[in-house]
C-alpha cells in the first residue's frame, strides 16, 4: 500500500484557486489522450485513453505511463496536514495492511518539487514506495513504482528500466520528507519456503483425446528428477544471425492461444472467437499445439495426420479435431457446414477450416501453427542434434503447415496435397526448454542445447525465406519462452531471436498449487515481502519486469518481446487469512478446486466467485480470496496496466493464454488498450 500525502500549505491553496479549473481527477472514469484534470492541486494530462478503475490506484500522481503533470490546478484545497500522513487503501474492496513507516513527516507536499529548489530529503540507500520524491547530485526523482535500496536515482532515469523519475535540476539541502521511504509494500514477509513439488507436479487438463491438455504454463520450480540426456554431440556453431523484420503493421501486436482441446470440455469453438468480438481486437492467433514424432529411421517430423490418445509420454495426438471433424452450420463462423468434398479428392475440414474461415471475415488477422508446449517439448533437443536432423523436421513442418500437403484420411476425406495451403501464417515454435527439464520425459542436453537452439531457428528462417523466394508472401517465425534465469541462461537470446518476428514470453504461472504457499503468478514486479523473492536464487527472478530487461539486456530488441497475460488463475485451498487477513503469502492445505483440474480455473468463471478482489500495489497483480481458497489472476483493470507498461517499455505488444478463459471479449479489450 503506498502512502498518499494531502498536506499542502496555505500559500499553496491560495494560489491554486486563483488557477485555470479543470475536472478534478475520478476513481472510475474512462479518459481520453489529452484530457487535463486536476489531482491533489495540480493538474495532469492523459497520455492515452484509459479507464481508471476502481481499485487499480491508477492515479495521475502515481502512474506516469498515463498522465503527465502539466501545472498547478484549483481542486478543493485540502486542509493542513497533521503531523501523520494519512494513508489510501488500494485495494479493490478493502485494504490490505498497513504499511510500516519508520518517520512520520513533519510536512509532505505532494507537488513535485520545481527544478530550481530541493525541498525533497536527499535519497538514501533504502526502500521507498511509489510517488516517493527525493533529491540526488543536485537533481530531483520520484519513484514511478517501489524502488528498492539498489535504484539509484541516476540509474537509467526516465525509462522504465529504472523507478526513477527526473524531475530536473534543483539547489539548496533538500530536507523536507515527501513519504515515510521505508514503508513496506502491504504485508509483512512470510517465512522462507522452499517449494517442493517436482515440475511434474504441475497439473495437466484432460481434454478428449489430445495430449495438449495442458495449457502452455511453465512450472516455475526446479524440477528434482534427472533430466533426459541425449548421447552427447558436438555442439553446432552458433551461426552469424541475419535479423528478420517485423511486419510494419503501425500497431502493436494483440494475440492469443486458440487452444486445439477447447472444442472438447469447454466447447468453445473457433465461431466462438468471432461473435465475442474477439477475432476483430487481435492480430494474431496462434493455434496450440502441432507435435513432433520420432521416425523408424531416426529422424524427427511434424505430422498432423495422428489422432492418439496421450499415453503420458508425449506421443499424442488429434488430427480429428484440426483438420477431420465436420462442424455443422450452427458451430460454424460462416454458418455454414464443413463440406464433404467429393471421394478420393478430400476437403479441409475441423479447427483448420474454421481458421480459414476467420481470416476471411478478418482480413488482417495472421494464424501461427504452434509447436511443442508444455507437454509435446520431448523431442526439441533431440531434433535439433545435427544439421541433418534439423533440416529434415523443419523441412516436414513446412511442407504441412505452410505448403498445405496434408495426409488424406479416407474415413472423413479430408486433407490431401495443398488444402492447407493459405491458412497458417507463419509457424511458432514452444520448446520448453532448451538445456531445462521440463515435463519430466523431455530429451535434453543441458552442453549443446544452446547452440543447437540458434541453429535450429536460423534453419526455419532459412527454410521459410527460400520459400517466400518462391511465392513473394512473407512467413513469421515466432517462438514462446520461459520466465526465470536458469532460461536466459541456457539459451542465447540475442543471437537465436535474431532470427525471429517476435517472442511472446510467457510471463505466468510464476506460482500455482505446486507451492506450499500463495504467491501471485502474473506479477509485473516484484514484492520483498515475498517468501520467494526473499529465499533468492532463481525463484526471484520470477516477475515480468526482471525478464524483459534480462532479455533486452542480452541483446533481444523491445519491439520483439511481447508481454503474456493469462486469461485464468492459479489457486489454492486451505488457506489461513494469516495477519492481514487476505491469504497472502500464506500456507496451503493443497490445490482449490477447478472446473476442469484443480488448482486452475478460467477467469470466465473466477470473476462470479466468492471472496474479496484485491489489487497489490507493489506488484500490479490481483487475487481474490474467500477465507478458504485463494486465487491469483489477471482482472481487465490488472491487463489494462500491463498494456500500458508494455506501450511505455517499447515492447511489441501483448498475447494471452487462452483465448477460451475471457469473458465474452473483455479480456481482449483489456488487451486491446496496448494501441490506444
Amino acid at each position: 500500500m503506498t502512502l498518499r500525502l494531502t498536506a499542502i500549505s496555505a500559500v499553496i491553496a491560495v494560489a491554486s484557486a486563483s488557477a485555470f479549473a479543470a475536472t478534478a481527477w475520478t476513481e472510475g472514469s474512462t479518459y481520453s489522450a489529452g484530457t487535463v484534470v486536476t489531482y491533489k492541486n495540480l493538474d495532469y494530462k492523459a497520455l492515452v485513453t484509459h479507464t481508471a478503475y476502481v481499485g487499480a490506484g491508477w492515479t495521475p500522481d502515481t502512474t506516469p505511463t498515463l498522465w503527465t503533470l502539466v501545472g498547478s490546478g484549483t481542486a478543493t484545497p485540502t486542509p493542513a496536514a497533521t503531523a501523520a500522513p494519512t494513508a489510501t487503501p488500494v485495494t479493490t474492496v478493502a485494504p490490505t495492511a498497513t504499511p510500516v513507516a519508520t518517520a512520520a513527516p513533519t510536512t509532505a507536499p505532494t507537488a513535485t518539487p520545481a527544478a530550481g529548489s530541493c525541498t525533497a530529503q536527499a535519497w538514501t540507500a533504502t526502500n521507498y514506495s511509489a510517488g516517493s520524491v527525493v533529491s540526488y547530485n543536485g537533481r530531483t526523482y520520484k519513484a514511478q513504482w517501489y524502488a528498492s535500496a539498489s535504484d539509484t536515482p541516476k540509474q537509467v532515469a526516465n525509462s522504465w528500466e529504472s523507478p526513477w523519475l527526473d524531475q530536473g535540476a534543483c539547489s539548496g539541502s533538500g530536507a523536507t520528507p515527501t513519504a515515510a521511504p521505508t514503508a513496506t509494500p502491504v504485508v509483512t514477509a512470510a517465512p522462507t519456503a522452499t517449494p517442493v513439488a517436482t515440475a511434474t507436479a504441475k497439473p495437466t487438463a484432460t481434454p478428449v483425446a489430445t495430449a495438449t491438455a495442458a495449457p502452455t504454463a511453465t512450472p516455475v520450480v526446479t524440477p528434482t528428477a534427472a533430466p533426459t540426456v541425449t548421447p552427447v554431440v558436438t555442439a553446432s556453431p552458433i551461426p552469424t544471425a541475419t535479423p528478420s523484420t517485423t511486419p510494419n503493421t503501425g500497431a502493436k501486436q494483440v494475440g492469443t492461444y486458440f487452444a486445439e482441446w477447447g472444442i472438447y470440455g469447454r466447447g468453445f469453438y473457433v465461431k466462438n472467437m468471432q461473435t465475442s468480438g474477439q477475432a476483430a481486437k487481435l492480430t494474431f492467433i496462434n493455434y496450440s499445439f502441432a507435435n513432433i514424432y520420432k521416425q523408424a529411421d531416426g529422424t524427427y517430423k511434424c505430422d498432423a495426420s495422428i489422432t492418439r490418445t496421450e499415453s503420458g509420454n508425449g506421443d499424442g495426438g488429434d488430427a480429428w479435431a484440426s483438420y477431420q471433424k465436420g462442424f455443422d452450420a450452427a458451430s460454424s463462423v460462416d454458418g455454414v457446414a464443413d463440406a464433404w468434398g467429393a471421394d478420393g479428392v478430400g476437403s479441409l475440414k475441423g479447427n483448420f477450416n474454421q481458421l480459414k474461415k476467420l481470416k476471411a471475415l478478418n482480413p488482417n488477422l495472421k494464424v501461427l501453427i504452434s509447436i511443442g508446449g508444455w507437454s509435446w517439448s520431448k523431442y526439441f533437443s533431440a531434433a535439433s542434434a545435427s544439421d541433418s536432423l534439423r533440416k529434415t523436421l523443419v523441412a516436414s513442418c513446412i511442407d504441412q503447415y505452410i505448403k498445405g500437403n496434408l495426409k488424406y484420411d479416407s474415413g472423413s476425406n479430408a486433407g490431401g496435397a495443398g488444402t492447407l495451403a493459405g491458412v497458417f501464417d507463419g509457424i511458432d515454435i514452444d520448446w520448453e526448454y532448451p538445456g531445462v527439464q521440463g515435463f519430466g520425459y523431455n530429451t535434453v542436453d543441458p552442453v549443446n542445447d544452446k547452440a543447437n537452439h540458434v541453429a535450429l531457428f536460423k534453419e526455419f528462417r532459412d527454410q521459410l525465406n527460400a520459400l517466400t523466394a518462391q511465392t513473394g508472401k512473407k512467413y513469421l517465425f515466432t517462438t514462446a519462452i520461459g520466465v526465470g534465469q536458469d532460461k536466459y541462461d541456457h539459451t542465447n537470446p540475442g543471437a537465436a531471436y535474431a532470427y525471429t518476428d517476435w517472442v511472446n514470453i510467457m510471463s505466468y504461472d510464476y506460482h500455482g498449487a505446486w507451492d506450499t504457499k500463495t504467491d501471485f503468478q502474473a506479477n509485473l514486479y516484484k514484492d520483498p515481502n515475498s517468501p520467494n523473492i526473499a529465499a533468492g536464487g532463481n525463484n526471484a527472478t520470477f516477475y515480468t519486469d526482471h525478464a524483459i530487461n534480462a532479455l533486452v539486456s542480452l541483446g533481444v530488441p523491445a519491439s520483439k518481446l511481447q508481454l503474456g497475460v493469462p486469461f485464468y488463475g492459479r489457486g489454492w485451498t486451505g488457506v489461513a487469512a494469516g495477519p492481514n487477513g487476505d491469504g497472502l503469502y500464506q500456507s496451503a492445505s493443497g490445490a482449490a478446486k477447478g472446473t476442469y483440474e484443480n488448482g486452475f480455473e478460467d477467469y470466465k468463471v473466477l470473476k462470479n466467485a466468492a471472496g474479496t478482489l484485491r489489487t497489490h500495489a507493489t506488484t500490479g497483480d490481483a487475487w481474490k480470496y474467500d477465507g478458504n481458497n485463494f486465487w491469483t489472476y489477471d482482472t481487465p483493470a490488472v491487463i489494462q496496466n500491463k498494456a500500458a507498461y508494455a506501450k511505455a517499455k517499447g515492447l511489441g505488444g501483448v498475447f494471452s493464454w487462452s483465448a477460451d478463459g475471457d469473458a465474452g471479449s473483455e479480456l481482449v479489450n483489456a488487451m486491446a488498450t496496448v494501441n490506444q
